[in-house]
């Protein structure tokens, strides 16, 4: 949370937070290719036309309703520069972004990665698919991993060096850009095909008593990595080779032990955490201007310690909930009829319950 409205008992893992966005790469790697390798698997291969226009059905409505505000809608904002319009229409607003220059939703950089991913699945999905065993599926997740850590070594030794510069030039050359940002979503990929095309393999090699600990150690590993090498999200040399794929290593190991006891999980009371997933691309679009509008309109003075973060919460939800409700459910039932795919199980009576 911005300012003040930073409870003490929280400050300790604020600075871990953007650990998240790997967290969400893993995941966004699972779901997507298992979802196209089920295809594949039950012998239907994949269908370019229909998974592009699933993912612009559940992407760009939200996304285009909150770009359409931040250049209509004076205050609507959460920095004083924003990049060209096309540069967000075509998803290439996180190639050279430098937030002290262009400061505006700058978080759609993730996006960005998300849409380049959307784009090169299917065909990879189709050749490395077509290809026997395992192996050159293997092959191409350890040379992406492999190979961005490589290149994010080379372009340390760049700009991002400079300690005067360093925070924006890193951003700017490491964090942003899809090309070295791929480790979590190569790491979620593989763990889909694993799962998919060799459950019986995963089951026997990799149970969650297993799983789990392994995943907990590598998240330990990359706690103490980021308090000795990172500075908030810039890393020195060994943070920006070694933390990436470290978070994500444990991301996936995790995520591969909660699918394995997700039985036991579906009897737990998982109403609430249901419920923020629903919102949870909303409160990624609107919270950053929904904050620094409300900094803008209340000051740091209102918006300090618990009751700040409450404030904070209570309106991201709020304008979260609007969001969903007026375009992200319309336009999924709408994918459903044009597409007749299913709307993904929600909880929209806690919705209108909230609203």
């Amino acid at each position: 949370m911005p300012g003040p409205a930073r409870p003490e008992p929280l400050a300790t893992i604020r600075p871990f937070g953007w650990l998240g966005v790997d967290i969400f790469f893993v995941l966004s790697g699972y779901l997507i290719g298992a979802q196209l390798l089920k295809g594949i698997a039950a012998g239907n291969g994949v269908d370019f036309r229909r998974f592009w226009a699933s993912r612009a059905f559940r992407i760009l409505p939200a996304f285009l309703v909150v770009l359409a505000l931040y250049f209509a809608l004076p205050g609507f904002s959460d920095g004083k520069a924003i990049q060209p319009l096309w540069r967000f229409l075509t998803f290439t607003m996180n190639f050279g972004l430098d937030y002290r220059v262009t400061g505006a939703f700058t978080s759609a950089w993730s996006l960005c990665v998300e849409e380049h991913f959307y784009w090169l699945l299917p065909p990879l999905v189709l050749v490395v698919a077509r290809a026997r065993g395992a192996g050159p599926a293997m092959a191409l997740g350890a040379a992406v991993i492999l190979g961005g850590m490589a290149l994010r070594w080379g372009i340390w030794h760049g700009p991002a060096a400079d300690p005067a510069t360093r925070p924006a030039d890193f951003l700017r050359l490491v964090y942003y850009p899809t090309w070295t940002r791929l480790d979590g979503l190569a790491m979620g990929l593989l763990l889909a095909a694993a799962r998919v095309l060799r459950p019986a393999m995963v089951a026997r090699l990799a149970p969650p008593w297993l799983t789990g600990p392994l995943g907990l150690v590598a998240a330990a590993a990359t706690v103490i990595l980021c308090i000795r090498h990172a500075d908030g999200v810039s890393l020195d040399l060994t943070g920006a080779v070694v933390v990436y794929p470290l978070a994500c290593l444990a991301g996936t190991l995790l995520l591969c032990a909660l699918l394995d006891i997700e039985p036991a999980l579906k009897r737990l009371p998982l109403a609430p955490a249901a419920f923020v997933a629903t919102l949870a691309y909303s409160l990624y679009l609107v919270h950053k201007p929904v904050q620094h509008m409300l900094r803008e309109r209340l000051g740091d003075g209102v918006l300090h310690g618990w009751t700040g973060l409450g404030l904070y919460l209570a309106a991201d939800f709020a304008a979260a909930i609007l969001l969903w409700l007026l375009v992200e459910r319309p336009f999924l039932r709408l994918r459903e009829r044009v597409l007749r795919r299913p709307v993904p199980a929600v909880v929209e009576e806690e919705i209108r319950r909230a609203a």
